[in-house]
């Protein structure tokens, strides 16, 4: 009876095929499936029509298609990071790829990949910049500041004391550096190494007119550890510590101070490092330091070009309290910004609003820090340094590891918050997507539609025709309990509204991204899943091939041609486009590339442009006057015609 039922079966679904014109070889196939199990028999037929269906161009053309991409074995990286670059290149960074043995090997790693040509090559990557930040600059570099100077110790593998040491220079005159290893010496003999080097400047000196002279230290904090194992080396009772190696003033002038070494966990610790990553000569160039170091920020670029950074985990594995820096692109320096000291979790999704001197803090967050402290969306007024809460948002104890993005152009000021869960380990998570509107006087998250599934994780990629895609993540921290959410959504924003894309057949979670292309595809890459098997007991690698996306506005006909546009304008200018296309054209955008991690993207938006038809059948097409909607850098300038088909884009230099 039920190889009857099962020969049935498969005649029925051969028949459904050849109604879809499929050539189907089914001829054999009874004989072999006789031979199987009857379950995995039924699983290979169903296989087999998923895929027929899937391939079909009528499915395409509704849903889109995707692609999966194999680097060559010696060019895969772990992607961390991932930026379009305004030569239409990818910039992947892994630095050590969040990989104890490649971090101790000195193992860091960038790749540059061509999604054009499919060619690819390793870029030297002079620091570990593993978990740092990244913001375009207006002549198109990325700066990228901070990465990894440890990896953290767990509870109980913590075999040397250790704690931070703050070291202090009372000598006004001159400042001194210090090597890793630099041994510090307790007055009960006690002895703790640095892990890195270190700089102290000088103190400072203040004469006043009237009055005696006063020299304040100067001083900067130091990760130590003891140079005995076990517990020899704990102490909870502060004390002062000789530099060995120091004598007469030198040994007076210079010491250090710490509250206590214990064995306790010891989280990642940050960097200070600062880097432009040229997309001309392709290479990283040093520019200034931090002035703390950083893992886990935000960089978020400002309407005059400069850069702010947020938040992090500092060289003793701390959460900053505030301590906030702007970069000069001008001077490639940092300056410390006390007067914009202010608390935020971990990479913090700040975007700059129309308002100019306010940035949006959507919620979303990438997790370190207290359940209790940053997790409030609100607006951040950077003049007078005070913030104002908006509310409304659904699931408020689950916006870590969330999304966030502009809906449509970013005139409308409309945002969407996708997804997340609960801090840390969480196994919550929801399928929330809230909107909320910015020009609104008190503006307040209200209900978009719910995603299919809850999702920590989600890439929000911002498309030509105003739509965002919604793809990747999963239902459990870290997927753990194979929980990948292998499914895609558009949103809409003019009706708050979701449908369905094709599903994506690569897991993406922790540590991926996806990125707007220039030719109006999506690339996804990364997934950093903490397990492979439901049961969480085999480690999972990490997720090395790309996924390419076809949106289905690609499968409707020919592409729209911009056959001339400048290559640079300017915020209120205007900009002659022809096109062979010009009468179908619908809209225009330009769009800025992506610089992404951790589900953290604060650099895309689209800019929507007025369209002016001139006689001569070009487009004049003309750009919003305020820097804060249109900051200065590069863009994809896309045409987009009335079936809704973008254009290839043409980058476009905004001065």
């Amino acid at each position: 009876m039920t190889r009857s039922w099962l020969r049935r079966g498969i005649r029925r679904a051969g028949r459904s095929l050849q109604r879809r014109r499929r050539v189907l070889a089914l001829v054999a196939l009874p004989t072999v499936l006789l031979a199987v199990n009857v379950p995995p028999a039924i699983a290979f037929v169903q296989d087999f029509r998923h895929q027929m269906l899937i391939n079909s161009p009528e499915y395409q053309a509704r849903y889109g298609k995707w692609d999966v991409v194999e680097l060559p074995a010696d060019l895969k990286v772990n992607a961390i990071h991932a930026a379009l670059l305004p030569t239409g290149k990818l910039l992947i960074v892994a630095g050590s790829g969040n990989d104890q043995q490649s971090f101790d090997a000195g193992t860091f790693r960038t790749l540059l990949y061509d999604p054009g040509t499919g060619q690819s090559r390793l870029i030297p990557t002079p620091a570990d910049l593993f978990c740092g930040g990244h913001a375009f600059l207006p002549d198109g570099k990325l700066l990228v500041a901070g990465g990894t100077q440890r990896y953290e110790i767990l509870d109980g593998a913590v075999t040397r004391a250790a704690g931070a040491m703050v070291v202090k220079n009372e000598f006004p005159d001159a400042g001194r550096d210090f090597p890793e290893g630099t041994e510090f010496v307790a007055q009960d003999g006690r002895k703790y190494r640095a892990t890195n080097a270190f700089s102290l400047p000088p103190a400072t000196k203040t004469t006043p007119r009237k009055g005696p002279v006063t020299v304040t230290a100067s001083q900067t904090t130091v990760w130590v550890e003891s140079e005995d194992t076990g517990r020899a080396g704990v102490t909870t009772t502060p004390a002062q510590y000789a530099i060995t190696g120091l004598t007469g003033a030198d040994a007076n002038n210079l010491y250090g101070l710490a509250q206590k070494m214990t064995l306790d966990k010891q989280d990642f610790q940050g960097i200070a490092d600062s880097y432009e990553f040229d997309p001309v000569s392709e290479r990283y160039v040093k520019v200034g330091d931090m002035a703390y170091k950083r893992w886990y920020p935000t960089l978020t670029g400002l309407p005059n070009g400069e850069v702010l950074a947020v938040s992090g985990l500092d060289g003793t594995g701390q959460i900053l309290a505030g301590q906030n820096e702007v970069y000069d692109p001008a001077t490639k320096s940092w300056t410390e910004r006390p007067d914009l000291f202010r608390y935020f979790p971990t990479y913090p999704a700040l975007f700059q609003t129309g308002t100019p001197g306010t940035l949006f803090y959507s919620g979303s967050n990438a997790g370190y820090g207290p359940a209790d402290a940053g997790r409030t969306p609100g607006l951040w007024n950077l003049e007078h340094n005070t913030f104002t809460p908006v509310p409304g948002i659904r699931d408020a104890d689950r916006l870590e590891t969330s999304g966030s993005a502009w809906a449509g152009p970013v005139q409308n000021q409309k945002m969407i918050v996708v997804g997340g869960g609960g801090v840390g380990e969480s196994p919550l998570s929801t399928a929330r997507i809230d909107v909320i509107d910015l020009k609104q006087q008190d503006p307040r998250f209200t209900a978009g539609p719910d995603l299919p599934l809850p999702t920590r994780y989600p890439n929000v990629v911002q498309l030509p025709d105003d739509s965002l895609l919604i793809t990747g993540g999963s239902r459990d921290y870290r997927g753990k309990g194979t929980s990948d959410n292998l499914v895609a959504t558009f949103y809409h924003p003019d009706t708050n509204t979701l449908t369905a894309a094709a599903d994506p057949t690569v897991g993406r979670d922790y540590h991926s991204e996806a990125l707007l292309l220039p030719n109006g595809q999506v690339v996804t890459m990364g997934g950093n899943p903490l397990f492979a098997d439901k049961d969480n007991q085999k480690p999972a690698p990490f997720e090395k091939r790309l996924e390419i996306y076809t949106p289905p506005y690609l499968l409707h006909g020919p592409q729209p041609v911009i056959a001339d546009a400048p290559a640079e304008a300017k915020p209120g200018g205007s900009m002659t486009v022809s096109s062979p296309d010009a009468a179908t054209i619908a809209s225009a955008r330009l769009i800025r590339p992506s610089a992404v991690t951790h589900a953290t993207d604060v650099e895309q938006r689209s800019v929507a442009l007025d369209i002016t038809r001139n006689p001569d059948g070009s487009l004049g097409l003309a750009l919003p006057g305020e820097p804060t909607l249109v900051p200065p850098g590069y863009y994809m300038l896309f045409l987009v015609n009335e079936a809704g088909t973008p254009s290839v884009a043409r980058w476009v230099h905004v001065t």
